[in-house]
């Protein structure tokens, strides 16, 4: 008995294709393209998920106040400009990897085996983002809930608040004339006498708002640092299991079912931001805020500072989630001629228009903020989580029916941090599959139901009255060098190692051939410019390494060093994975890591009608992985 491997001759699809072992995955249905691994089962389905993956948390708080620091409006300059030199190159490179193999993160390094350790590190960065990402999500489903008032219990300085709670700002002494003299006296004694203030020379008590107290003393019950772990804060536990159960029911069928609620994840947020924006347009001071944000003045001088062209590439680099490994695995379940350059076009560009747009919603309700509280825009903004939890909710305290505008503004953080939180489960799971796509076949639903709870249990300690600093060490560590250090060797893998000319003929196969003029931009940045910006980048972050802080504490070495096991353990892999390759290869020194650096036998088209004369060679993934009969299109007796 002989088999036929005629990739003109062999079906593509369930429909023409017969499976021997007649098991199908749950991502799998009759329609399918690939009846083995599912496909999605709509563009708009793949589309929309790509934009929630890239469109996160980081697009509301981020971004705008990056804008602020680094010369308001002239920082869109290099912004713009490491979008097309670093940003989307690396983006459509994930997204045509992905749909060319139809492999997830692990299992694509089929390309180059020597770097199959990349694949881990992004896969267990990945897994250590996913326990605190979801841990953010909780805290925007307790503000959520606390907005069911009918006075927000963030607006006064009720019972838990201290001395220091204030809603305006406190005198505390100044310089004023008295009997033609200048003095120097308390504002007690000033007021008592009925004196004026000399202008500049007034001080003010040290006071925090009602909505700071509430976050430090309320929702998180937050510890003097990291050394104190206190309690689990059980309504933050609840929360965060209440997430993890969100993001379970979405994913128990896989793309199949999260393609579809990201319908409303990837869409109502972008309706949400539009109401905040128009409400936030119309309130005194609003015009205020947009100035700070994009400057009346754009303050140009800030482009020859290399921080800033640093902020607009870390920014770019981390808000686009590419090296984290989601990208490869949302675009595996894409049918292989889909015109990928296109969606990567599409993304990147809809992702930084949200970033822009988020700005002027967010900072025209802080420029209301400062008018109300007489204050500068610059001391009501903050970054990170200041701002999504303090800054903004004081702002929302401050308007009418404010519960209403608190509860849209929380409930659009929900959204963009779940559907970010889909792909970064869905980049798991699909490792998993693709290593034993067997098991996952019968069990998809426990295993991604099983996962979900795991990680909400490691997330726990992240929900005590230090779980905040621990979000933050995670954060520092993290989702900073590892990415780097996985996209600098993914970049420079593809396109030094198994060659660029090769890996853009492998995307022609996909979406047609191209001109020479037409990949000219591309070769430039995938051979030089990209590879360059991301290691100077890296460099840049090590050389300007500083011990993580939260506000103003700072973290124990102990804390410090956690952090560094945390990435040695995200990046140990890469040598360790080269080494075993290289002792399982055969010959001498040499030829082990020259046959280690070339494409495992498997590598190409998961189906055998787009393989072509260049992939006819092909092994079958599912033949040598699970050694059963594999599914054929004609067998010759």
């Amino acid at each position: 008995m002989g088999m036929l491997s005629l990739p003109g001759f062999l079906s593509c699809g369930k429909k023409k294709d017969f499976n021997l072992t007649n098991e199908k995955d749950a991502h799998a249905s009759d329609s399918d393209e690939n009846s083995e691994r599912g496909n999605w089962s709509s563009k708009g389905d793949y589309l929309l998920s790509m934009v929630g993956y890239a469109v996160g948390l980081g697009n509301v708080w981020r971004f705008p106040y990056l804008t602020y620091q680094n010369g308001g409006g002239a920082f869109l300059i290099p912004y713009t400009l490491m979008l097309a030199l670093a940003g989307l190159p690396l983006f459509f490179m994930e997204c045509s990897l992905g749909q060319f193999a139809s492999q997830g993160p692990v299992s694509i390094w089929r390309i180059l085996p020597l770097f199959q350790g990349v694949g881990i590190t992004m896969v267990i960065i990945s897994t250590f983002v996913t326990i605190y990402y979801n841990v953010i999500i909780a805290y925007a489903l307790y503000y959520l809930f606390a907005s069911f008032q009918k006075v927000l219990p963030w607006s006064e300085c009720f019972s838990w608040a201290d001395e220091l709670c204030s809603k305006t700002r406190l005198v505390n002494d100044c310089n004023a004339t008295m009997d033609g003299e200048i003095i120097h006296a308390n504002f007690s004694f000033i007021t008592s006498n009925n004196l004026t203030c000399i202008n500049g020379t007034i001080n003010y008590k040290p006071v925090q708002f009602p909505s700071e107290q509430y976050w430090n003393k309320v929702a998180l019950q937050r510890s003097s640092g990291l050394d104190e772990t206190g309690r689990i804060v059980w309504y933050l536990a609840l929360c965060l299991l209440l997430s993890w159960i969100i993001v379970g029911a979405a994913l128990f069928k896989g793309i199949k079912s999260s393609g579809k609620v990201v319908y409303f994840t990837a869409l109502f947020p972008y309706i949400i931001l539009l109401i905040l924006l128009v409400r936030g347009a119309t309130l005194e001071g609003a015009l205020d805020g947009i100035e700070y944000y994009i400057g009346r003045q754009s303050n140009i001088t800030k482009l020859m500072e290399a921080e800033v062209w640093k902020d607009a590439a870390t920014q770019i680099f981390y808000s686009l989630s590419v090296a984290w490994g989601g990208l490869v695995a949302l675009s595996s379940y894409n049918k292989f001629h889909n015109n990928c350059y296109s969606d990567a076009i599409m993304v990147c560009v809809t992702n930084c228009v949200t970033s822009i747009f988020a700005g002027f919603a967010i900072f025209s309700i802080l420029g209301h903020m400062a008018f109300v509280s007489d204050r500068p825009v610059s001391e009501v903004v903050d970054s990170g989580f200041d701002l999504a939890f303090v800054a903004y909710p004081e702002a929302l305290s401050k308007l009418p029916v404010s519960p209403l505008w608190s509860f849209l503004f929380f409930f659009m953080l929900l959204l963009l941090g779940l559907d970010s939180q889909f792909a970064s489960i869905e980049t798991l799971t699909t490792t998993i599959q693709d290593i034993y796509p067997k098991v996952m076949r019968r069990l998809r639903t426990p295993i991604t139901l099983g996962l979900c709870m795991l990680l909400f249990f490691l997330g726990l300690i992240c929900v005590t009255q230090a779980g905040i600093y621990w979000v933050n060490l995670i954060d520092h560590f993290c989702a900073g060098w590892g990415i780097l250090i996985a996209a600098v060797l993914e970049i420079v893998g593809i396109v030094y190692i198994y060659g660029g000319n090769r890996f853009i003929e492998d995307i022609e196969m996909m979406i047609g051939k191209k001109s020479r003029l037409f990949w000219l931009w591309w070769r430039v940045c995938w051979f030089f410019l990209t590879p360059v910006l991301l290691m100077a980048i890296l460099v840049w972050s090590l050389v300007t390494f500083s011990r993580p802080t939260y506000g103003s504490v700072l973290y124990p070495t102990w804390g410090t060093a956690v952090g560094w096991c945390m990435i040695i353990f995200c990046v140990i892999w890469i040598p360790i994975v080269a080494i075993v390759k290289i002792l399982k290869a055969e010959g001498n020194l040499v030829q082990r890591i020259v046959s280690c650096c070339r494409p495992a036998a498997n590598w190409g088209p998961y189906l055998a009608c787009h393989r072509g004369e260049r992939y006819s060679h092909i092994v079958d993934p599912k033949k040598e992985k699970e050694h059963e009969i594999p599914t054929v299109s004609y067998i010759v007796y």
